[in-house]
């Protein structure tokens, strides 16, 4: 008799022979530069908690409060019994943080993206995307009835290229809404938005940034990459985020004008029909916003960590691709070196995870490491060694004469 679920494990068994499979590591007690991984003491390297907030004295005990005063859960989606004042709060204050008009969070970011974007473009649009765009809006696009084209990275006369034939065509479309990462994840550019949203203008296009992993990095006082490039609300339409990454909490949002979010919380059904965060978690990230708004030095120091280890692993002799932010990739090639790299590593102390497909396309494996403004200088030395040593060993870089 046919097994219906003997697929799983076949499927499985492939992932492991083609060395494509995620061992998952267990982290006993909070992320900090120095934690705990399968029982063994290491360096992280490899946390979006860029500015170290998930372990901020503020952050945990605006978390616990909130347990006190309004319980573990909200009981209910936000729609119906579960809006709370702390979520109001934190939406009013991170709308004042990002100069927008209004604000929404959502559960988390992928359900931001996956929610939202197929509201704002359906059958009879346009959706335009950068090629290496996250996982989580490629998802929101396949969900949306719209037409979709993909737009070579970050290459702006092929976007002209595409939103020209797109007036061109026979077909007259609604809506053409323009997607990109603000941070690309996986190789740590930033996408040029300034020129993205002049095109948009030029086009009539809605623009969309998810910049998540732009928040708490870019722009002043780590406000994004819409501050970062100094464009106005009426360019960029959608400002996407997450308070995953350099807020150090979870959740999603978005900012932008009041019909924005009066569209958002009446049509994205991943808000509509989740359970709303809970007391602890909103609290949590109103606290990270006010962080970032009095305590300017970690993004300060963030970059300063960035500006070191780069020239470190330069200096080694290792390919960091493309990054100009605190995500630096150590450019390998095949995944069953890059997972080799990555146990030498963490043998050697460190803790930095390789990034294999289908996360990256096949041949452009790389160990993905993340900065966070609460590494100390010997940190970074220590960490630096540790590639060198494991790079030599590996015959990743060359042996210095």
């Amino acid at each position: 008799m046919r097994d219906p679920s003997g697929f799983l494990k076949d499927e499985y068994d492939q992932l492991v022979s083609q060395e494509l499979d995620w061992k998952l590591r267990v982290l006993t007690g909070p992320s900090t530069p120095h934690c705990t991984i399968d029982g063994k003491s290491v360096l992280m390297l490899c946390s979006n908690n860029y500015l170290g907030l998930s372990n901020h004295p503020k952050v945990k005990a605006a978390a616990i409060d909130a347990v006190r005063t309004h319980g573990a859960g909200s009981g209910s989606v936000r729609s119906i019994a579960g809006n709370m004042d702390i979520h109001q709060e934190l939406e009013r204050r991170l709308a004042k943080f990002k100069g927008a008009e209004a604000s929404l969070t959502y559960q988390s970011g992928f359900a931001t993206n996956a929610g939202l974007v197929p509201q704002l473009a359906g059958q009879g649009d346009l959706i335009v995307s950068d090629e290496l765009n996250h996982g989580s809006i490629i998802d929101g696009a396949k969900l949306s009835l719209a037409e979709r084209v993909v737009y070579k990275h970050c290459d702006m006369d092929d976007l002209s290229r595409v939103l020209d034939e797109s007036e061109k065509a026979q077909k007259q479309y609604r809506r053409i809404l323009i997607i990109s990462d603000g941070v690309f994840s996986m190789d740590g550019d930033v996408a040029p938005l300034d020129r993205i949203a002049k095109l948009g203008e030029q086009h009539g296009a809605m623009v969309y940034v998810d910049d998540a992993h732009g928040e708490g990095v870019l722009g002043e006082g780590g406000r994004g990459i819409v501050s970062h490039f100094k464009l106005s609300r009426e360019s960029v339409q959608v400002e996407m985020g997450t308070f995953s990454k350099a807020f150090g909490v979870v959740g999603g949002h978005i900012s932008g004008s009041r019909d924005l979010i009066n569209f958002a919380y009446n049509k994205s059904r991943t808000w509509l029909l989740s359970g709303s965060a809970p007391p602890a978690v909103a609290a949590a990230c109103l606290a990270a916003v006010e962080v970032l708004e009095k305590e300017p030095q970690h993004v300060k120091r963030l970059w300063e960590n960035t500006h070191r280890f780069k020239g470190a692993l330069r200096d080694a002799g290792f390919d960091i691709g493309r990054s100009e932010t605190p995500i630096t990739p150590v450019m390998v090639g095949e995944s069953g070196v890059a997972k080799k790299l990555s146990a030498r590593l963490f043998e050697l102390g460190v803790f930095a995870l390789p990034i294999v497909f289908p996360m990256v396309a096949k041949g452009k494996a790389r160990i993905r490491t993340i900065m966070n403004a609460a590494l100390t200088d010997n940190d970074l030395d220590l960490a630096a060694s540790a590639f060198e040593k494991a790079g030599r060993e590996l015959g990743i870089v060359p042996a210095r004469m």
